[in-house]
């Protein structure tokens, strides 16, 4: 089996045993290796291959996935867990959870220092998402379909429970002291100043000093969430009817209500009137695909709240990775993005003073 490296330290030898532990008797002779993507807690890394020997059906190109190059970036996702994360989603829980996600050759992680490496399938002529650009309506409700099909295949599965690496169970650790939220929320205001809307002052007064709150508004039926639900993390070609959405990025995944997800995503990918217009709609499409798949009993009365959580759940990631990770204009544009369309959302619940 390959070991754990730096992207910059794999050599073609090692990226032939990375192709056989996939199930792909290949030799590669040479490659071309390059960034791509705009993650901001892991690097991905393209990998153009030549064979010495392969099977007609041996991959071109493969992605890795590698600790941030970044101190600030890598320290967190050290700290958050995220890395050995989503090495556990690969080696475990990927085979059941339905939700279209690349084909994984290889992965492991060091427990001790979290260095990682993930090896994945290119899904190119896919097009990553773009939080900032939005997505159609015709997009959402491909992603309302994935999310309910992941939600679905772990509805209420209690197992999860007993997995210190899945966040928000009963055997995982808290990464995240109430008093460090209060301090990176009033960070964020000093930083950015008259950019913070006094709505969102409202918000996030209100949600940093009051977690318990929070916590109470996603008690019900739980199930594996992506928990970084948002375009970013998702790549789109309608040109495939098999996969026209697969979506990436299984460091954050935890034991939650299903509704967050879709909050989380609706809050900050769809440009509020919009929104507003055909939100109904949306809700209901994700709702009779989780009854159909088996979810029934997770009625409208129920998801609501959830679904609200959920775009506190986006606010808060907002200011809290903005605080966290390496700082990027495009960074704070996306951020406020995601910020601003969490509290138009929860404004339009009458829910600005749910922690007051």
């Amino acid at each position: 089996m390959p070991d754990i490296r730096e992207w910059k330290d794999i050599d073609a030898a090692w990226l032939s045993e990375a192709l056989q532990a996939g199930g792909v008797d290949a030799k590669v002779s040479a490659f071309e290796a390059g960034k791509v993507g705009t993650g901001q807690i892991g690097d991905c890394v393209r990998f153009r291959l030549d064979y010495a020997s392969a099977p007609p059906d041996a991959p071109a190109t493969i992605v890795g996935k590698f600790p941030s190059e970044g101190a600030e970036s890598r320290a967190t996702g050290v700290q958050l867990g995220n890395y050995h994360r989503e090495v556990k989603f690969y080696q475990l829980l990927q085979p059941d959870a339905r939700i279209s996600t690349p084909h994984c050759y290889f992965t492991d992680v060091n427990e001790e220092t979290h260095d990682f490496v993930l090896m994945m399938s290119d899904l190119a002529p896919a097009e990553q998402g773009d939080q900032l650009a939005g997505v159609t309506l015709d997009q959402t409700r491909l992603v309302l379909d994935e999310a309910a099909k992941l939600h679905s295949a772990f509805w209420q599965d209690e197992k999860l429970d007993d997995f210190s690496w899945v966040m928000n169970t009963r055997n995982a650790p808290d990464p995240i002291p109430p008093e460090l939220v209060v301090q990176l929320w009033d960070g964020f205001k000093a930083r950015y100043g008259s950019r913070v809307t006094p709505q969102a002052r409202q918000v996030g007064d209100a949600m940093s000093r009051n977690l318990d709150g929070y916590n109470d508004a996603r008690e019900g039926p739980k199930c594996l969430i992506h928990s970084d639900f948002r375009p970013d993390n998702m790549m789109f070609n309608p040109a495939d009817p098999d996969k026209p959405v697969t979506v990436v990025d299984w460091q954050s995944f935890g034991y939650g209500p299903g509704g967050a997800d879709v909050g989380y995503f609706i809050a900050g990918a769809i440009d509020p009137e919009t929104r507003r217009a055909h939100e109904s709609e949306l809700l209901d499409l994700y709702l009779s695909k989780m009854s159909t798949l088996g979810a029934d009993d997770y009625s409208r009365d129920i998801f609501l709240p959830h679904y609200v959580a959920g775009a506190y759940q986006h606010f808060f990631t907002a200011f809290f990775a903005a605080m966290l990770v390496t700082q990027t204009p495009r960074g704070d544009d996306m951020f406020f993005r995601m910020a601003n369309g969490a509290v138009d959302l929860i404004a339009d619940h009458d829910a600005l003073d749910w922690f007051n």
